[in-house]
């Protein structure tokens, strides 16, 4: 007879076997170039599934999204490139917020217990649509940190599908423009793309130090109240 699986051990195993096939999908980048696949595209009608397709399993690889985009807009322009990287990003986003909380939330639930992460996830569970929308328009926030992080949380699939697809949707249309202008470097269209991708940069580096920086804030108030 089979010993019983100890029902302690068994969301920790779920959660090794994630952390695998995390590790085998950026291992795999070894064999296989996604943004040169998207470039190369796929034969007839199975060119546009093809592309979405690709486009996910690249964001499951942890290929940036940047590069996909702009490759989006090069292979594509922006009338098929831009509807379809947002599919293929709303596609990835589903496919790792699944694995997460099959494989990953049993285990990692009861660290939600902890003060700030359990407002965290009230705030994802009770306003999942909105939270998880800022989450995607705030720069700075990596793809796969919100896709896992709300895949652990409550929040419901259709409000995070329904957010992610709105919320990438800026960002992922400033660098398929720019890929698809990339060709006329004076363009209207490549300066204002290149403009909106500076002020994103300068955003996301805005939100990196003002993190850095929380923690000393708290240690010095904590200090202070002593």
């Amino acid at each position: 007879m089979l010993p019983d699986a100890s029902p302690t051990r068994s969301p920790w195993l779920r959660l090794a076997l994630l952390l695998v096939i995390l590790g085998a999908a950026a291992s795999s980048l070894l064999f296989w170039d996604p943004t040169r696949l998207l470039t190369t595209g796929a034969p007839g009608l199975w060119r546009l599934p093809a592309f979405a397709l690709v486009y996910a399993l690249g964001t499951l690889a942890f290929v940036p999204k940047p590069a996909l985009n702009t490759a989006a807009g090069l292979l594509l322009g922006v009338g098929w490139g831009l509807p379809l990287a947002v599919v293929g990003t709303t596609l990835g986003a589903a496919v790792a917020f699944g694995l997460g909380r099959l494989l990953g939330r049993d285990a990692l639930r009861p660290l939600l217990k902890a003060k700030v992460l359990a407002a965290l996830d009230r705030k994802l569970t009770e306003q999942g649509f909105r939270s998880v929308l800022l989450l995607r328009l705030v720069p700075g926030v990596p793809f796969q940190a919100a896709n896992y992080g709300a895949a652990f949380s409550g929040v419901r699939v259709l409000p995070f599908l329904a957010a992610t697809a709105l919320g990438v949707l800026p960002g992922t249309a400033a660098y398929v423009i720019a890929g698809a202008s990339a060709g006329s470097p004076d363009s209207p269209a490549f300066l204002l793309s290149a403009s909106a991708i500076a002020l994103m940069t300068v955003l996301s580096l805005l939100s990196l130090w003002r993190a850095s920086r929380r923690p000393k804030t708290v240690a010095v108030s904590a200090t202070a109240s002593s």
